[in-house]
């Protein structure tokens, strides 16, 4: 449920922006301040580093605009979360509850992601609308600490879960890494991706997975822990200048997990109580190592398809990997999302 309304407030966000920022005359301004004219192709990075020329006028206008949609928006989706999630469980008073074991951890590293994201989205949004740089990293950096914390409050009235502390940790961390890269270089070097491979179940498991994961492929996308991989995704010309390889290559390290059938451990009980033990299915950690591309520093000549880029740069782009996981084992995989 949250990867699902990160990501749709991922793309909703960077397609408004596409268009709020409907910019007739751009200039590029270099690292030591120097101008030149907009060039015909021009990636998403590049774009986000054209000044636009607005009147004052200009910029209140699309403030206020942002002042209406932000509420709008955020309103809504807390409100149809809290309608189509949280009502179908029981609530009690405010409390937390401990789970930084719980599902190898999977479940952090994509509060870490999600939070990161959603402040991404919401950074390049308020970017739109011509306000200085450090008001945009402000705005848009806290906006997905914000809109989690809610969410967390949120869990912490439900019987069925509580407020995590290691949950707002991961949180405030994805925001902390958004905005500290933004802070010191107006760009991300370092990217959060996320990955999904569909796992195939053997048969016997798929009454237990339906019942955790889901019986769709949206819903698997969304809950399905031993399919999703989070990366953090270092693009090597930023931190190298002198390179000679291409601009958009990064290098990517991985981390998810397999054979994880219930939170803390294979053992649970079934329709008919029945209590179902599969501990000889083994759960393990798997890290990867893995070329990626930052699709962000490829050059384009529409909007529409930088706006189509940035939004795809979310996720790992699908490329050969090396697997090592807590079996002891290598393995490599041809493609891995």
């Amino acid at each position: 449920m949250r990867f699902y309304l990160w990501l749709a407030l991922f793309c909703n966000t960077n397609c408004l922006n596409a268009q709020i920022l409907h910019l007739d005359k751009l200039e590029i301004v270099d690292s030591v301040g120097n101008k030149d004219l907009l060039p015909l192709k021009l990636s998403a990075l590049e774009y986000r580093t054209a000044k636009p020329l607005l009147k004052n006028w200009q910029v209140k206008r699309r403030i206020n605009t942002m002042k209406i949609v932000y509420p709008v928006m955020y309103g809504g989706i807390l409100g149809s979360l809290s309608a189509a999630w949280y009502s179908n469980y029981t609530k009690e008073g405010l409390h937390s509850f401990n789970d930084y074991k719980e599902w190898k951890q999977v479940d952090k590293l994509g509060h870490l992601y999600g939070t990161y994201i959603f402040s991404k989205a919401a950074m390049e949004l308020w970017g739109g609308t011509g306000i200085s740089d450090k008001k945009r990293l402000v705005y848009g950096g806290l906006s997905g600490l914000a809109f989690q914390t809610v969410v967390e409050v949120l869990d912490g009235y439900s019987a069925e879960w509580g407020f995590s502390w290691s949950d707002m940790g991961a949180n405030i961390l994805g925001t902390t890494l958004l905005m500290a890269q933004e802070a010191a270089w107006k760009n991300q070097r370092i990217e959060l991706k996320m990955g999904f491979s569909p796992v195939k179940y053997n048969a016997s498991l798929q009454a237990r997975v339906n019942n955790i994961y889901g019986t769709n492929g949206l819903e698997q996308f969304v809950k399905d822990y031993n399919a999703q991989t989070i990366w953090a995704s270092v693009n090597i010309a930023d931190f190298c200048s002198n390179t000679t390889l291409p601009k958009w290559l990064n290098i990517a390290v991985g981390y998810g997990a397999n054979g994880l059938l219930g939170a803390d451990n294979n053992i649970w009980k079934d329709r008919l109580g029945n209590t179902i033990n599969r501990s000889d299915i083994k759960r393990v950690r798997q890290f990867y190592i893995a070329p990626d591309i930052k699709l962000t520093k490829i050059k384009v000549r529409k909007k529409w398809q930088r706006t189509t880029l940035t939004v795809l740069n979310a996720f790992k782009f699908p490329l050969p990997a090396l697997e090592y996981n807590s079996g002891g084992k290598f393995v490599f995989h041809f493609i891995k999302f």
